[in-house]
């Protein structure tokens, strides 16, 4: 069965006031109306989310939000996939529509988290690593940092190369009016600024966010009763690397970003070469080269060559990131897979305004931890 989307919708990212909850309706309820549903019509509704109860104390945030929707007596869940969670609900959403036991999906995917200090975001999500390493002090900043150090050194690639990522992004989130940040950097702003995990510098991360966004998942058929024009989920894939890092043969490449993106490609029958836009998860500037290695729009250390020669840019022949990514869209946790999706939706449907690409296959990748967990989805225009 062919799953449709046939409406989404994304609250500002950044900082905000009021709690979780408020998030998730104000993108559930933008969600519903976009789709033109009923709430009562959502047969399943999912909430992607990472550590509610660790940043405000609050669990079962499902079903508080069917409530506030008026959703009931929907069924509900928390898709829990750490950072990769909103890709995992999308997997989750499709599954629900595929198999036949929901005709109406809805996934809305949140987090809240600037209320809490940098310091005690960064615990919370340092949780996710094996405990041997959380012991010893190691982030996922440090990861990236060491795994940065190593793919510049293996292919001699020049260190301006991960902050042309930086610029990149910044740029296209200018055009992206639900982006944290709307503000371009130039090279040497990102080259000069702290120095966060050698090579990286503050400018190489992505910030703290707030934030909420929305899909919704029926079959083709019910799509055709409902609008002319929706796009399809053609492939999805998710898959897992070791959870201990260091385990890995090359740290610089992610398996599971290979996995899960192999699946994708097998199920929608497209391969690397048919992507016309994609939006890869930059929590770190360093993970925009290895997920477009990993996913085989270039070959391995070919990566960094790509962005020097503007082949990413939002005019180059793979556009990567339009909505400004997670560098400068920002990345709430639970909710940037889903927003992820969202921007190829709005691509697809030529409703990106003044980012809009050529576009018809779009691809977007959503990397859980150091690569632990990846969701690869694949979705193409049907109108």
């Amino acid at each position: 069965m062919d799953v449709a989307v046939i409406g989404a919708s994304m609250t500002q990212f950044g900082k905000r006031e009021g709690w979780i909850r408020d998030l998730l309706a104000e993108a559930g309820e933008a969600c519903l109306s976009d789709a033109g549903v009923a709430p009562t019509d959502v047969d399943h509704l999912y909430v992607s989310n990472m550590a509610s109860g660790e940043f405000e104390g609050q669990t079962g945030v499902p079903n508080m939000l069917a409530h506030d929707l008026g959703a009931m007596p929907a069924y509900t869940a928390r898709i829990d996939q750490t950072s990769s969670s909103g890709g995992a609900g999308i997997y989750h959403a499709w599954q629900s529509v595929a198999s036949g036991t929901s005709e109406m999906t809805m996934l809305v995917g949140g987090e809240k988290m600037t209320h809490r200090s940098t310091a005690e975001s960064t615990d919370i999500i340092a949780s996710i690593t094996h405990p041997v390493e959380y012991k010893h002090g190691l982030t996922l900043p440090s990861f990236a940092g060491l795994t940065a150090r190593l793919y510049l050194d293996k292919y001699d690639a020049p260190r301006e190369s991960l902050a042309k990522v930086a610029v990149k992004n910044h740029k296209n989130g200018v055009d992206n009016p639900h982006a944290q940040f709307r503000k371009e950097v130039d090279l040497e702003t990102v080259m000069e600024s702290p120095l966060v995990a050698d090579p990286l510098r503050l400018y190489d991360f992505c910030p703290i966010t707030d934030g909420s966004a929305a899909l919704m998942f029926c079959p083709e058929e019910v799509a055709k009763e409902y609008t002319d024009e929706y796009v399809v989920v053609s492939g999805v894939g998710g898959a897992t690397d070791t959870h201990v890092v260091h385990e890995r043969d090359d740290p610089t490449v992610m398996g599971g970003v290979v996995e899960s993106g192999k699946q994708a490609y097998e199920m929608s029958g497209y391969g690397p070469e048919d992507i016309d836009v994609a939006e890869l998860h930059d929590m770190f500037t360093i993970l925009e080269f290895l997920q477009s290695e990993g996913l085989g729009f270039f070959e391995p250390g070919e990566g960094w060559k790509a962005v020097e020669e503007g082949v990413t840019e939002r005019d180059g022949d793979l556009p990567v990131n339009t909505s400004g990514g997670l560098k400068s869209k920002g990345h709430p946790l639970g909710a940037s897979g889903v927003a992820q999706g969202y921007e190829i939706y709005k691509q697809l449907m030529g409703e990106a305004g003044a980012r809009q690409v050529e576009a018809d296959v779009g691809l977007c990748c959503n990397v859980g931890g150091f690569g632990n967990c990846v969701i690869t989805t694949i979705m193409e225009a049907r109108q």
